[in-house]
């Protein structure tokens, strides 16, 4: 080379804008229109990351300088009905009016509920999680009976406990199964209806409260199997026979028994006691403090317990120790 041209080209053409006139001189513009499709598409996958990445959540004073408080619910039982009611939906909408804001529902699914809040999209893994991706922020706040787990609690804040809760198993009433009889111990109880497994189909809906893998149920023999529809189709699959049982949490068994009096039966619980509570961002501490202050006023004047027991009248006869904390 050592300075000279080889081939129409020398070191000199490969700086500024000789590197156009040498490409057009020896006739490449096709290269040239390569080079402005790369530069266009660098463009375009920027602006698609910054139009999907988290956007800042709303704490307090956006809130209320917004004048709205976003409710990311999903339809379930009767949390939240779908038809514009429900445990979850009265208390947030005190909530905002408590807030001299206007309440928005803002529907959502469980697959997507905690990306619609943090602004990531996760896999849960174990008792933690690995992010995938961006996701746009929706809401402000999401109840809809969620259950405090270990891999969301690293994901999102929960507010002080809302609800007790425990996940039972439900079987079709001429299943072979036996509900058993309580003894006063949580982990003698589980293992009563442990014993009981082998070999028996249950439904569950994997990385929720119901996945049949929290509760190593394939150690005990069972056939679990993973449910595709939604928690409210979890009973119609069993009585359909679909399979002999299935994992539901103590709100929506009671409902269910409501529901379709003689065709399910409690057999007893997979699990030891859990909390329900509603999620905030991590980046929404002023929000989470003001809900908690709410919802202590709540319990002191018993609105709470009266909406409860509105939704869910057995719950207080189940868990008294905890609503007698009122």
């Amino acid at each position: 080379m050592n300075g000279k041209e080889t081939g129409g080209f020398s070191r000199r053409h490969f700086s500024g804008p000789a590197v156009l006139q040498n490409l057009i001189g020896v006739g490449t513009l096709t290269l040239l229109s390569l080079w402005v499709h790369r530069q266009m598409t660098i463009l375009l996958v920027m602006s698609l990351f910054w139009l999907t990445s988290p956007a800042c959540c709303a704490d307090l004073k956006e809130v209320k300088a917004k004048g709205v408080l976003r409710h990311l619910g999903i339809r379930y039982a009767n949390f939240v009905t779908g038809s514009g009611d429900g445990l979850d939906v009265e208390m947030v909408r005190l909530f905002a009016k408590s807030l001299s804001v206007r309440y928005e529902f803002v529907e959502t699914t469980w697959d997507d509920v905690f990306s619609d809040l943090s602004g990531r999209k996760v896999r849960p893994s174990g008792h933690g999680f690995e992010v995938v991706g961006n996701a746009l922020i929706k809401g402000d706040i999401a109840a809809s009976g969620l259950t405090i787990l270990p891999w969301r609690t690293k994901l999102v804040n929960f507010s002080s406990p809302t609800l007790p809760n425990q996940v039972w198993l439900v079987a079709r009433a001429d299943a072979g199964l036996k509900p058993i009889v309580p003894s006063g111990s949580v982990e003698q109880d589980v293992e009563a209806v442990r014993s009981q497994l082998r070999g028996v189909r249950v439904l569950g809906i994997f990385d929720t409260c119901l996945d049949p893998r929290y509760y190593t149920l394939d150690r005990a023999q069972a056939e679990v199997r993973k449910f595709d529809g939604s928690v409210n189709e979890l009973v119609p699959a069993v009585i359909e026979g679909r399979a002999e049982c299935a994992l539901q949490d103590v709100p929506d068994a009671l409902a269910s028994m409501d529901k379709w009096p003689g065709k399910i039966k409690v057999i007893g619980p997979v699990s030891s006691m859990q909390r329900m509570g509603y999620a905030f961002s991590r980046t929404s501490p002023e929000l989470r403090e003001a809900f908690d202050k709410f919802f202590e006023q709540c319990k002191k004047d018993g609105t709470y317990i009266g909406i409860v027991r509105k939704y869910y009248p057995a719950i207080p006869k189940y868990y008294p120790e905890f609503f007698s904390q009122e």
